[in-house]
């Protein structure tokens, strides 16, 4: 079972009155085990970055009004492709995986608009699991933003100054792990070694083996089953498998 984990941050809040989004960050789950593949994308949004956007996630100094000079470390956009550049990329990558998003409804409008602009399919809604309903449901009355779900799972977040849509996409990861039912759903017989949720596990999914294995079954045990199975007769289940 292939999801995604998705976080995305933008110029504001509604894509119908002009804001757009201005950077994509996603985690491929395999059987709710993270494998390493990623993808993550600036995006130029073709408009100027708001104050206030500006001050959550810190991306795009250089389409500020006025514009600043960005500091080390900062990410402008105006070097970067627009959403119609990226979007097929995007899409082939999320193909047709739940996406796992927190606070789904916010994500989903913004990307279904950037598609629905482009041409391309938008993704139902019904492929979205929204991890704050999620969180309101088993902890109600309890503080279910992205930070609090950290501090009850303890996972670190330490790294979480600003907002960052693949490092947030990698933390809320962890938290969707815990919320249902914890970081080891297989048993702990997974043969990837987890490195804190960073994202950098070994990338790996199941696939079939190059080589297949050596049959186990000696010739003599062939002849002794097929001998067996002529004295069942002509409707032997054996013959019709």
């Amino acid at each position: 079972m292939r999801e995604i984990v998705l976080d995305t941050e933008t110029t504001g809040f509604d894509p119908e009155t002009g804001d757009r989004i201005v950077e994509i960050g996603a985690v491929e789950l395999w059987n709710h085990i993270a494998t390493g593949n990623t993808y993550h994308q600036y995006i130029n949004p073709e408009r100027m970055m708001p104050a206030e956007a500006f001050g959550v996630h810190g991306i795009g100094p250089d389409i500020l009004e006025p514009p600043q000079q960005p500091e080390p470390g900062q990410v402008t956009l105006r070097d970067k492709p627009v959403f119609a550049k990226v979007g097929q990329a995007f899409r082939d990558f999320v193909a047709d995986s739940h996406l796992i998003i927190h606070n789904a409804s916010f994500d989903m409008k913004f990307l279904n608009a950037e598609l629905r602009w482009m041409g391309l399919p938008e993704i139902p809604f019904d492929r979205a699991i929204d991890t704050l309903g999620m969180a309101r449901r088993k902890f109600p009355g309890s503080p279910a933003t992205l930070d609090a779900l950290c501090r009850r799972f303890g996972i670190d977040n330490s790294n979480r100054v600003l907002h960052g849509a693949l490092l947030d996409a990698e933390i809320l990861a962890e938290v969707y792990l815990e919320l249902i039912g914890g970081k080891q759903p297989d048993f702990g017989l997974s043969t990837v070694a987890s490195s804190g949720g960073t994202g950098a596990e070994t990338a790996w999914r199941p696939m079939p083996r190059p080589t297949p294995l050596p049959a186990r079954i000696t010739e003599a045990e062939r002849a002794a089953h097929a001998e067996f199975v002529e004295k069942l007769g002509e409707n032997a289940v054996w013959k019709r498998a």
